[in-house]
C-alpha cells in the first residue's frame, strides 16, 4: 500500500512505526506541555514584598509586590509558551494565524515586565497592523487552496452561490 507520508510503514499487526527522531521530538513536546502546571504555579514561591533581597541581588518593583508580579507574569507567559509550542509543531496551512494571539500575549507580557499602568489595554493598537497583514494573507492562502481543491470552474461556483439552500445545507457546505 502506497502512503503519502514515508515516515510511516504498515506492519503486519496494523500499527505504524515511526522513526526514533520523531519519537524523541514528540517526547520533548509532551514533556514541555506536561510541566506547564508546575510553571504556572511557580508564582507561589515568590515573596510578597516589593523589595526582594538575596545574597545575589536586590530588586525593587514599582507597582506590584513580587507575588503579584509573578502571578501576572506567569498568567501571560504560560499561554504564550503553549501558543509558541502549538505554532512550531503545527503542520496545518492555517498555523500562521496563531501569530496574532502570540503577538497579543507578547505585548501583554512586555507591559508586565515594564510594569506599565495600563495592563491589557494598549496591545490591540499594536496588533491591528499585524492583523491587517496576517488575516488577508491567511485568507488568500485559504482561497488558493480552496481553488486548487475545488477546481477553477467559476461558473459552477456562481451557480452554487445563486442556489437557494436551507440553513442546514449552508452549514453543511461550510465543512465539506
Amino acid at each position: 500500500m502506497d502512503k503519502q507520508n514515508n515516515k510511516l510503514e504498515e506492519t503486519k499487526s496494523g500499527y505504524h512505526k515511526t522513526d526514533k527522531k520523531s519519537l524523541y521530538v514528540g517526547g520533548i513536546v509532551v514533556f514541555l506541555i506536561a510541566i506547564t502546571p508546575f510553571l504556572f504555579y511557580a508564582y507561589e514561591s515568590f515573596p510578597t514584598v516589593q523589595v526582594w533581597k538575596t545574597s545575589f541581588f536586590t530588586y525593587h518593583t514599582a507597582f506590584f509586590d513580587w507575588y503579584t508580579f509573578a502571578w501576572h507574569f506567569f498568567g501571560k507567559f504560560i499561554p504564550l509558551y503553549l501558543l509558541l509550542l502549538w505554532f512550531f509543531t503545527c503542520k496545518h496551512w492555517w498555523h500562521w494565524i496563531i501569530l496574532i494571539p502570540i503577538a497579543m500575549y507578547t505585548f501583554q507580557l512586555w507591559g508586565i515586565i515594564n510594569e506599565s499602568n495600563n495592563l491589557d489595554e494598549l496591545e490591540l493598537y499594536y496588533l491591528i497592523p499585524l492583523m491587517m497583514v496576517l488575516v488577508p494573507a491567511v485568507y488568500l492562502i485559504r482561497a488558493k487552496l480552496f481553488n486548487k481543491v475545488r477546481g477553477d470552474d467559476l461558473k459552477k461556483f456562481e451557480e452554487d452561490l445563486m442556489a437557494k439552500k436551507s440553513m442546514w445545507q449552508q452549514f453543511k457546505d461550510l465543512f465539506r
